[in-house]
């Protein structure tokens, strides 16, 4: 929700990056985008509190020392793209009112879009279904953006993680409500240490090679569909190609970080 909003809200208001000179910007990939609101601003004030609210009552740590990380993580995300010459400082701090209110509205309805996206039997298409009706009718401009891709990208990795999700707790929540299962931190041992880490590069090798196939899939499927060769760069910047491509090859990133990983 906050990145489709702060997206949008780009390709809407039109506010230019800053101008160079003065400024020296470090980073050209995103230069093409406008500025206003800064979506690092947004993502990084709404995932370090979302992350703050959502285990301050579930794991035993300092209130206080939660705050202080929240506060400096969204910070340094803020200051960064004053440093790397991508925003202005209206545009960050436009990013981060933003999540902050999209925070403060939605927290009161937290537990019951859980319960509706982890139970309903309708989770999956309406999952599925209302991101890519988004991404169809993104806001048109007169040159291409890597906003649409971009907003396709997070959509569709958000799509499969609701609906691996639901599948979990359609078929796998029992594994979760056993007594022998409290949340908390563990004691770290050097066997322990070994293990996760061999089950994360593990499971970023699943991610990885998920992404490159399915990509390789569906480009392959457009391309003969379309009648372009899949090295096209400007054909894959075509809307009938470049939403249902990211939004397939993502969608299989998100459902397999969340079913097939674990």
């Amino acid at each position: 929700i906050v990145m489709y909003i702060g997206q949008v809200s780009k390709d809407i208001l039109k506010w230019p990056r800053p101008l160079s000179p003065p400024v020296v910007k470090l980073e050209m990939r995103t230069d093409a985008e406008y500025g206003m609101p800064s979506t690092h601003a947004m993502a990084a004030t709404a995932i370090s509190f979302s992350f703050l609210i959502a285990t301050a009552n579930q794991y035993k740590y300092p209130y206080e020392l939660g705050l202080a990380a929240a506060l400096v993580f969204s910070t340094l995300v803020c200051l960064s793209r004053l440093y790397t010459g991508m925003h202005t400082v209206l545009d960050v701090i436009g990013g981060a009112l933003i999540s902050a209110v999209l925070l403060v509205l939605l927290y009161p309805a937290w537990d019951t879009i859980d319960r509706l996206l982890l139970t309903s039997p309708f989770c999956p298409l309406f999952s599925v279904v209302v991101p890519l009706v988004l991404c169809y009718n993104y806001p048109k401009l007169d040159y291409y953006s890597p906003t649409r891709g971009d907003t396709t990208t997070i959509l569709g990795a958000g799509a499969g993680a609701t609906v691996g999700f639901w599948l979990n707790n359609q078929y796998a929540a029992a594994a979760y409500t056993s007594k022998n299962f409290q949340p908390g931190f563990p004691l770290l041992t050097s066997k322990i240490v070994v293990v996760v880490l061999a089950r994360f590069l593990v499971g970023i090798l699943v991610v990885l090679l998920t992404r490159r196939l399915v990509k390789s899939v569906a480009l392959g499927l457009l391309g003969y569909r379309y009648k372009f060769p899949v090295g096209d760069l400007e054909a894959r910047r075509r809307l009938e190609v470049e939403v249902p491509y990211k939004f397939v090859t993502y969608s299989s990133v998100g459902f397999s970080a969340t079913v097939i990983v674990p």
